[in-house]
């Protein structure tokens, strides 16, 4: 019968400690899953807040395109752009002549300097 109580006792032992892995098992299942719940709340809040935002800018956005488009400050601004751009391709044609007439200058200098020294070595 002492026999049948140890089996019993080792039976009994072993479904403690099953039950306790279980158990460990169940709290770190809980403290992981009320981390991930927390994550979640805040990323929530967070898209909430950027969704907010979105519908701001959206809005001020349209009230841009609907008054600053065709609003005399934006055709000043693009008349201005115009001008300047036109301005600028005319400066850059005239950079373009200037560089080219300096090639030229550049070229006459170097016929220049091979006559001079040409006379300066005749005479010597």
């Amino acid at each position: 019968m002492s026999e049948g109580l140890e089996n019993l006792l080792e039976q009994h032992k072993k479904e403690i400690w099953e039950y306790q892995q279980k158990e460990s098992q169940w709290i770190r299942d809980k403290n992981q899953l009320d981390g991930n719940k927390q994550i979640i709340k805040d990323l929530s809040t967070k898209i909430v807040e950027l969704l907010k935002k979105v519908r701001e800018a959206e809005g001020e956005t349209s009230i841009v395109k609907a008054v600053g488009i065709n609003s005399p400050e934006m055709k000043e601004i693009n008349d201005r752009l115009a001008s300047a751009l036109d301005i600028n391709d005319e400066h850059q044609r005239y950079n373009g002549k200037l560089q080219t007439r300096l090639t030229e200058v550049e070229d006459d200098n170097k016929k220049l300097a091979k006559q001079i020294e040409h006379l300066i070595n005749r005479k010597v």
